[in-house]
């Protein structure tokens, strides 16, 4: 545990260098195209439109998930992943791309991945708040449900951040660990209720999808920002979620703390 705490104190005591640099990454991201930071909003918008074109007209042919728009459903589960899905893939190669400049200042490398998290989050809690004012037009506003929403908030940072410091720690020694996150990524939008209910899954298999710790954020984000469920309902799914995180951020912590002295030599 003792390197789980190290970890989590260098976060804390670099927060205003994490700010900063996340911003900067952010401002400088799309500053040589022509439309600039408007990218961060048009590539989730035209993904959400083709997947709801694909899957809510076609497949399902307009039809709700229940008494929700497929519309809706769609974008509640979508608009989380899309920050989730790169942000894994870009923050476990953030160690490995950055560790020669690193090594000449006097930061810890533990708050790179932090800072491509912080770098993504604007744009992700911009298309939240969106996707709220979406639920409202459409009559389908979670009420107290809502307030649930820093809860899922700190659950996906501290997943994302457990499974990034594991996977850069182990991309900067092993270069092909990179590719394997983003092969599992793309392969993991399938396997998700993101475009298709749970609902008409046999039991059985719909348990072990729910062994996917990214299965209880989307599902969670979803019954947020439309009712349904609390995260205490299932209180026993809620503490497999975090005692699987945790183990992930220990194992992850441990490897960093023993290698990332020697990350160079590995350039």
């Amino acid at each position: 545990m003792s390197s789980i705490l190290t970890l989590l104190k260098e976060q804390i005591l670099n927060m205003h260098l994490i700010f900063r640099i996340g911003l900067y990454e952010m401002k400088s991201q799309y500053q040589m195209h022509y439309l600039g930071r408007i990218w961060q909003f048009l590539n989730p918008l035209v993904l959400v439109s083709v997947y709801w074109f694909v899957f809510g007209l076609g497949i399902r042919g307009g039809s709700p998930v229940g008494e929700t728009p497929f519309f809706l459903w769609l974008l509640t589960g979508l608009i989380p992943w899309l920050y989730i899905s790169p942000t894994i893939a870009q923050a476990s190669n953030s160690i490995y791309s950055k560790i020669a400049m690193v090594s000449k200042m006097n930061f810890p490398v533990s708050v790179l991945p932090t800072i491509k998290m912080f770098s993504n989050s604007i744009p992700f809690l911009i298309l939240l708040i969106i996707t709220f004012c979406i639920t409202i037009i459409y009559g389908e506003f979670s009420g107290l449900y809502l307030i649930q929403l820093p809860y899922y908030l700190i659950s996906m940072y501290m997943l994302i951040f457990a499974i990034t410091i594991l996977t850069s720690s182990l991309a900067a020694i092993v270069r092909d660990v990179q590719n394997l996150v983003q092969a599992i990524m793309r392969i993991m939008f399938f396997l998700l209720p993101i475009v298709w209910s749970v609902d008409s899954l046999p039991g059985n298999l719909a348990t072990i999808l729910k062994l996917n710790p990214f299965y209880y954020l989307i599902e969670g984000f979803r019954h947020t920002l439309i009712g349904g469920e609390w995260f205490f309902d299932d209180i026993t799914y809620s503490i497999y979620f975090w005692l699987l995180t945790m183990i992930i951020l220990l194992i992850g912590s441990t490897i960093h703390l023993k290698f990332r002295n020697k990350f160079v030599d590995y350039l």
